[in-house]
């Protein structure tokens, strides 16, 4: 457990399973109230923990999910999706559902609910060390680029405000999105450590970016990725 966050509130994107369910785990056990938004209800029966079932795919799911949630300390987006192909087999509907829910549902998040945060609020966005680029990944890599010139520039905006804004990049993870059938034509090379990162350790940095002694860390890409990046 970490520094004691008792009373705060946080939102996270994605908490039906993997690193979104991981770091509703880790902020439980901080003390954090959690607001999880996903699709599918968690199996989650802790107390502090609130489920809304939303679609962040779609604009108008998404604005009436976020209706009378009131004051939120934090805003985790982990919620994604990862479709593959290569030049000459590019599908640009999937381009525009994997810019709409990292792009466009992390500017709908901060746009609704940033505004209503006092001092001390944090945002992190769950990007991926694929932005740098990666073979039959193209479009996938686009919408997590623009996540961190995203966050970079709302973190100028809200420093002066005290508010954070940080993208963590896993590398390959131990998810259910790393066994999608879209992506079987495009696996996943084990790091230099030998094994995939675990969503626990995300969630572990995700915890601490949120706590206050990161208050000095903002506009930050964070990547873990077990050397891979090397």
């Amino acid at each position: 457990m970490g520094l004691s966050q008792a009373g705060k509130r946080a939102l996270v994107t994605g908490a039906s399973s993997g690193i979104g369910a991981a770091i509703v785990d880790r902020l439980l056990a901080d003390g954090w109230h959690v607001l999880g938004m996903s699709r599918s209800k968690p199996a989650i029966r802790a107390t502090g923990f609130e489920h809304r079932a939303v679609d962040l795919s779609s604009e108008a799911d998404l604005e009436a999910g976020l209706v009378g949630i009131g004051r939120v300390d934090a805003i985790v987006h982990a919620a994604g999706k990862l479709r593959v192909g290569g030049i000459g087999a590019l599908d640009l509907g999937e381009g525009r559902e994997m810019w709409r829910l990292h792009v466009e549902a992390s500017t709908q998040l901060v746009n609704t609910l940033v505004p209503q945060m006092t001092g001390h609020g944090r945002v992190v966005l769950i990007g991926s060390r694929t932005a740098r680029g990666s073979a039959e990944r193209a479009q996938y890599a686009a919408s997590k680029a623009a996540m961190v010139g995203l966050a970079r520039s709302f973190a100028i905006e809200l420093a002066p405000r005290g508010i954070t804004v940080n993208v963590i990049s896993p590398g390959a993870t131990d998810t259910p999105m790393l066994s999608d059938p879209a992506r079987a034509s495009v696996r996943p090379k084990l790091p230099p450590i030998g094994r995939l990162i675990r969503p626990s350790e995300i969630a572990d940095l995700a915890g601490y970016l949120l706590s206050p002694s990161a208050a000095g860390i903002t506009g930050q890409e964070i990547v873990v990725c077990g050397g891979a990046s090397l």
